[in-house]
């Protein structure tokens, strides 16, 4: 036991020692210790330090000392650490080193000790406790945020502790108790990671500003993901490089480069003409060579030589062809034996299901036995016709080339066919068309389903469309009814209006001939009294007094008494509007503003019912050329200023 006053029975440690320091130098990995098995005291840095120089190591809180053991670090890896210390060599590539994912956390909690420095010392937290959360990795983190720091820490105190874990190359403290630190390797952040949860005290100092507890958790860095880009852009071309050795590996070579013509080479040649293994290649550079031109009256004679030993190779190939015709044949007639010997276990077996399927036998069976040997017997007879088919059809082949063979020399001789074979096609035909009529008969039974349900949805389709073509020609009908009563209307008001014209215009041309006759006759008289000049303009004024009259007689008539209220409604407006309006308003500016009350009016009528009241209402001609406007002004209260 080791206790505060010194070191007794030291002899019992090497055996636990070993698991014990590898349980606080690979924090990270999977190894846990209990701390009932311990013979010491964990706290007592003395039992530590004697402990640890018994055993030949550096002491934990001396100068030196390292938060994780070296194998850990890929540079400072030792194999041999397992030949001092019993601890086995860690492999780099292990889960929860940086280079692979860590794994998922297992039910055995890993144990952390207590951590001394040299101007600080790290304390554990609770292990009941959950272990801190840490955010999601982002791609190629060299950073972490370290939170909770001391308010009296320094950026040398963080770099003595963290810089056990790594190579740090740069610290950004803030004033507000965190920093950000960047390590050399991405690695080196998962060890930095396994000091969150620490509480941190400097010295022996109790004040809450010497104190603080550490949260480390990755920091999104944009150094870190530049850098992790190039990686990955490095790694793309390096696939792309090995992709296109790959593809050149797996390219088909390129035809050889046919040579040039010379006598030797067409020496050459002609004896590789002559033999039959290198024929394809000789030939090849033959037909280049006579491309490219090279016969000539000097060549002509070798070229010539050479044609005639590739014209030798023809009966060649002609023998070799026969011979390949021969062994087709023999594997045609092979192929119809075995075919016929296969039609003929299939009739067999035909026969066993028809004698199954007939009534002294079928009564026997179970429904079950039946369906399946009504599907099996089925099954045999498909494949029996699709057999006969097929050597049917091998025979009439070779019928056919026997007729072309004997170029129709017997035209009268007719074919002879085997009565098996045809027996048994008639009854495969047979089998067939019932197997058809059944068949045709759920054919017709669903194609009267299938008219059934379209009579169903095409009655409704049609009720629907019948519906809306109803209620769409009525609307129409409507609105054709209005327009036809409208256009009634207007055409009743054209007739009156006609009417009166006709009638004014009949009453001026009587009223004209009657001061044509009074002209003459006035005429007449001066020349034969010699009146004088007064007396003609006396009579000039008499004639157009009478056809103001006229005219005011006509208008009279045409200002007859109102229609209807409507009309008395719109005049009163009019006269309000234009009573606003002295120096008068054209027929448009009117209509714009009495159609915001009445949308149906038209310009028309409007001038229409002021034409039919020119004591109320009188036009004007504003404007000269192409400014020429014609208005319209209340001139009601003028007749009586005058009267």
């Amino acid at each position: 036991m080791v206790d505060a006053g010194g070191v007794e029975n030291i002899t019992q440690l090497p055996l636990e020692l070993p698991q014990m320091m590898a349980a606080a130098a690979d924090g990270l990995g999977s190894i846990a210790i209990d701390t009932t098995q311990l013979n010491m005291s964990v706290t007592d840095p003395t039992a530590w330090a004697t402990a640890m120089n018994n055993l030949g190591m550096v002491p934990v809180g001396l100068p030196g000392q390292q938060l994780v053991s070296d194998s850990i670090c890929v540079p400072g890896f030792d194999p041999s650490l397992n030949m001092m210390t019993g601890i086995a060599p860690i492999n780099p590539m292990i889960p929860g080193l940086g280079l692979v994912p860590p794994p998922p956390p297992t039910e055995v909690a890993v144990v952390k000790e207590i951590i001394h420095c040299k101007s600080c010392t790290l304390f554990p937290q609770n292990p009941n406790l959950p272990p801190p959360s840490t955010r999601e990795r982002p791609p190629g983190c060299k950073t972490v945020f370290v939170g909770g720091l001391p308010e009296n820490a320094t950026e040398e105190i963080i770099q003595e502790v963290f810089e056990q874990c790594g190579d740090i190359t740069a610290i950004r403290k803030s004033k507000k108790n965190f920093c950000h630190i960047r390590f050399a390797e991405e690695f080196m952040v998962d060890k930095a990671i396994y000091l969150s949860g620490y509480r941190m005290r400097l010295g022996s100092s109790t004040d809450k500003k010497d104190s603080g507890r550490l949260h480390v958790d990755f920091a999104q860095a944009r150094d870190d993901f530049y850098e992790w880009e190039c990686k990955q852009r490095m790694r793309a071309r390096e696939e792309r490089h090995r992709r296109k050795l790959e593809e050149d590996r797996l390219r088909p070579p390129s035809p050889p480069a046919i040579m040039h013509y010379s006598e030797h080479e067409a020496a050459l040649l002609a004896e590789k003409l002559k033999d039959d293994s290198k024929f394809s290649e000789a030939i090849t550079v033959l037909l280049s060579w006579i491309e490219r031109g090279e016969v000539n009256r000097r060549s002509a004679n070798q070229f010539y030589s050479m044609v005639q030993s590739a014209n030798s190779h023809v009966r060649r190939l002609m023998n070799e062809k026969a011979t390949h015709e021969q062994e087709m044949e023999e594997a045609k007639e092979n192929f119809k034996n075995a075919l016929t010997g296969i039609l003929t276990q299939f009739e067999q077996i035909v026969a066993v299901f028809n004698a199954s399927t007939r009534q002294k036998a079928w009564d026997h069976f179970s429904k079950a036995q039946r369906k399946n040997i009504d599907i099996w017997r089925k099954h045999s007879e498909e494949l029996r016709n699709a057999q006969s088919e097929q050597l049917m059809g091998i025979r009439r082949e070779e019928e056919m080339e026997m007729s072309d063979d004997e170029n129709c020399d017997s035209p009268t001789k007719k074919m002879r066919v085997d009565e098996s074979a045809l027996a048994a096609q008639a009854y495969a035909l047979k089998e067939e068309n019932d197997s058809l009529r059944w068949q045709l008969d759920a054919y017709r039974n669903e194609v009267e389903l299938l008219k059934q349900e379209k009579e169903q949805l095409f009655r409704t389709e049609e009720n629907l469309t019948k519906d809306q073509q109803l209620q769409f020609l009525q609307q129409t009908m409507q609105g054709m009814q209005q327009q036809l009563l409208t256009i009634q209307e207007e055409l009743n008001n054209k007739k009156s209006e006609l009417e009166q014209a006709k009638e004014e215009q009949s009453h001026t041309q009587a009223l004209l001939k009657v001061l044509q006759e009074q002209l003459k006759g006035t005429k007449e008289l001066v020349e034969t009294n010699g009146h004088s000049h007064e007396d003609s303009n006396e009579i000039n004024v008499l004639t157009v007094a009478l056809v103001n009259q006229d005219r005011e007689n006509n208008i009279e008539k045409r200002s007859q008494g109102l229609k209807s209220e409507k009309e008395a409604l719109l005049i009163g407006i009019i006269s309000t509007f234009l009573h606003v309006h002295p120096f008068g308003a054209n027929i448009e500016y009117l209509w714009s503003y009495m159609q915001q009350l009445d949308s149906k009016i038209s310009a028309n009528e409007i001038e229409m019912l002021l034409m039919r009241l020119p004591r109320m209402f009188k036009q004007e001609f504003t404007g000269v050329g192409a400014t020429l406007e014609k208005r319209w002004k209340l001139c009601a209260f003028e007749g009586i200023k005058t009267t």
